[in-house]
């Protein structure tokens, strides 16, 4: 199979309270209320018009920190070794993040957010609206994660993906 390698750019940085992979937040939703800031390039300004609108947010981001991907991974809140593509864990075979965090206001080019789970200094790769008619399925089967109670875990990570 021939498979095409494009090349990212970064539009932006992101940046959080996070400064090393342990002690994250594993999803946004246990970042609840912590803050950071989006610095988008100037040159994208324009296409931030209009976002404001939104109170969610979907920042697609480069994990520039994770370590090579294994085939197989024990996630955060299980135990249990794991298909990676069954996993939300950040060492990917293409380094690909995604988080919906909360739009608290845009300022010219920075994005004032908050729920967040990133590291700070991660390179941004795009951000796209949260619709909830479109990103959200309620009731829809969860794999593994359906036998586990993500409300009553940590939801804090460790440094078992991380390369510092």
């Amino acid at each position: 199979m021939k498979v095409h390698r494009g090349s990212w750019k970064s539009i932006g940085i992101i940046h959080s309270p996070h400064g090393h992979a342990a002690g994250v937040p594993i999803q946004p939703f246990k970042g609840r209320r912590v803050r950071g800031t989006v610095e988008v390039d100037p040159k994208f300004a324009p296409a931030l018009k209009d976002l404001d609108g939104f109170e969610r947010i979907w920042l697609l981001y480069w994990f520039h920190r994770s370590r090579r991907p294994n085939a197989l991974v024990k996630p955060y809140m299980d135990t249990t070794e794991r298909g990676l593509f069954a996993t939300r864990a950040p060492s990917r075979y293409n380094n690909v993040g995604m988080s919906p965090v909360r739009l608290l206001g845009v300022k010219g080019n920075i994005l004032e957010v908050e729920d967040m789970d990133i590291l700070d200094g991660t390179p941004l790769l795009d951000i796209k609206p949260y619709i909830q008619a479109f990103d959200s399925y309620p009731g829809v089967r969860q794999g593994w994660v359906d036998g586990i109670n993500v409300d009553s875990s940590e939801g804090i990570a460790d440094d078992r993906f991380s390369k510092d």
